[in-house]
């Protein structure tokens, strides 16, 4: 199960968010995403659980709780809408 977890605190990297959802079964892939430009973090992230149940238990248990000062917005992740490349 693919899970999309937002407004994350910048502080946060991927072994962090992937300790959060430990908790509730096996992660498969823990990624913060990063600024190109900048490298710091964008604030969001996807968990990949081996688990459903686990993965549907983890949303429950985490969206609208706090992680680091901040309320986090936590769901099932939906497929990447594709988009028209941008033409410089």
């Amino acid at each position: 199960m693919n899970i999309y977890v937002g407004n994350l605190s910048y502080r946060m990297d991927d072994k962090a968010l992937e300790e959060v959802f430990s908790k509730f079964g096996e992660v498969k892939s823990a990624k913060v995403i990063m600024d190109r430009e900048t490298g710091r973090s964008k604030g969001f992230g996807f968990i990949e659980m081996v688990d459903s149940s686990a993965g549907s238990e983890a949303i429950e248990a985490l969206n609208g709780n706090e992680c680091e000062g901040r309320t986090l917005r936590v769901n099932e992740a939906r497929p990447r809408e594709e988009r028209p490349r941008r033409q410089f």
